[in-house]
């Protein structure tokens, strides 16, 4: 599953490997492992067809944008609309949660403390 990722999000310097449960939620993990290797390839192929948006582009973006560390990320579907989850644990300790329309990668809510102290000098809107 690793390998799946650039390996510039694997091993960046400042930034800790992505740990495995992070990357197991994005499985849809179910009581069978079959069905949850059908997930994870239906997962893949719509990324690869271009109908979700991958997971590092949606880490690029974050990282510009604001500063921390990614804690856990999860793919919901809720009312067949598919997002990412993705919490963060900012440099005064503050927790926040950004969501993300998973077809069209756009920031679509946020929440949490202190949000603003994240912010990175000169963001890129």
């Amino acid at each position: 599953m690793l390998r799946s990722l650039p390996s510039h999000w694997l091993a960046a310097p400042g930034r800790r490997a992505l740990p495995i449960l992070l990357l197991s939620a994005l499985i849809c993990l179910t009581a069978s492992p079959a069905l949850a290797d059908e997930h994870w390839r239906d997962l893949h192929e719509a990324v690869r067809s271009g109908r979700l948006v991958a997971l590092p582009e949606i880490l690029d973006w974050l990282e510009a944008r604001y500063a921390g560390q990614v804690l856990e990320v999860e793919l919901e579907r809720d009312d067949g609309r598919v997002t990412y989850e993705v919490e963060m644990l900012g440099p005064q300790g503050q927790v926040v949660e950004f969501e993300f329309d998973a077809e069209s990668g756009e920031l679509i809510g946020m929440e949490g403390v202190n949000i603003d102290g994240m912010r990175r000098k000169g963001e890129i809107p």
